[in-house]
């Protein structure tokens, strides 16, 4: 499936609510590591779970998060983590799903949803995503969307870029703010954690799409370099393979610490992982 960039949205035959409906549930049909659900009412009346207003305000919830994914390596993995590196993993799957329903409508649809902590909830039995779609959204100005109430327009698409990284920016800070005490991380490294998932959710979905290229050209014009307050842009680079091939690869900026837990098993991306090693796994 291929979807044209270039091409804008052309009807709208809901509220700016119904719009994001759909684009997340388009989403969580494209992206198999995507565990999310669309809610019909507000997510803060659901309570299975926790909201992610809940983790910054109850340390009850963020111990609860922290321990459902300490189980969730255990079962997986067989592996006992330390309590910091259940945070950070936590986190991490947290700012990849969320920067994803982020980022992949700006991808797909060049709107950016205006998602809040209190309109996600997670089931930490499941770690599937509940999210209530909010009333407004950032376009521009050839969009059809563009008249409907709780649109709010912007000139062109370096604005579109400055708003997306905004918006997840601020659904970001006050989750750092509550959980990097328990992860033991300062900011920089918690940041650099964000934006590589930011990056690698978008490089996802095009590799889901059949579009890679596209991807990783549209992730390099949203962080081109560090952006206040992330800390790193993009960066991708290519690898040569034995057939010629080039393959796009990048480095992290933050680690995520999954060598913690499977050491043998190293992101692809990290910075333990030599070049000849990702080219290996890329060419298998």
């Amino acid at each position: 499936m291929t979807v044209a960039l270039e091409t804008p949205p052309t009807a709208v035959p809901h509220g700016v609510p119904g719009l994001l409906s759909d684009a997340y549930r388009r989403l969580g049909d494209l992206c198999e590591a995507l565990t999310v659900h669309v809610a019909d009412g507000s997510a803060e009346g659901n309570q299975v779970g926790v909201t992610g207003a809940e983790l910054i305000d109850h340390q009850e919830a963020a111990d609860a998060f922290v321990e459902a994914e300490a189980r969730r390596i255990h079962d997986r993995y067989g592996h006992t983590a330390r309590r910091d590196v259940a945070a950070s993993r936590a986190l991490h799957d947290y700012a990849w799903s969320v920067g994803l329903l982020m980022s992949g409508v700006w991808y797909l649809e060049r709107r950016v949803p205006l998602l809040r902590p209190q309109d996600v909830r997670l089931d930490l039995a499941s770690g599937v995503f509940m999210i209530t779609p909010g009333s407004e959204l950032v376009c521009l100005p050839d969009d059809p969307a563009a008249r409907l109430p709780g649109a709010r327009v912007v000139p062109h698409e370096q604005s579109l870029h400055a708003e997306l990284r905004t918006a997840v920016a601020d659904h970001m800070r006050p989750l750092l703010s509550a959980l990097g005490p328990i992860a033991r991380r300062g900011p920089r490294a918690l940041w650099g954690m964000v934006a590589d998932d930011l990056v690698s959710g978008i490089w996802y979905l095009g590799r889901a799409l059949g579009e890679e290229g596209d991807a990783v050209r549209a992730a390099t014009a949203l962080l081109p370099s560090a952006e206040a307050p992330f800390p790193g842009g993009a960066d991708f680079r290519r690898l040569t393979g034995a057939d010629g091939r080039l393959h796009p690869t990048r480095t992290r900026t933050g680690c995520c610490l999954q060598y913690t837990v499977r050491p043998a098993e190293a992101c692809i991306t990290c910075p333990r992982t030599c070049d000849a090693e990702r080219l290996r796994r890329l060419e298998v």
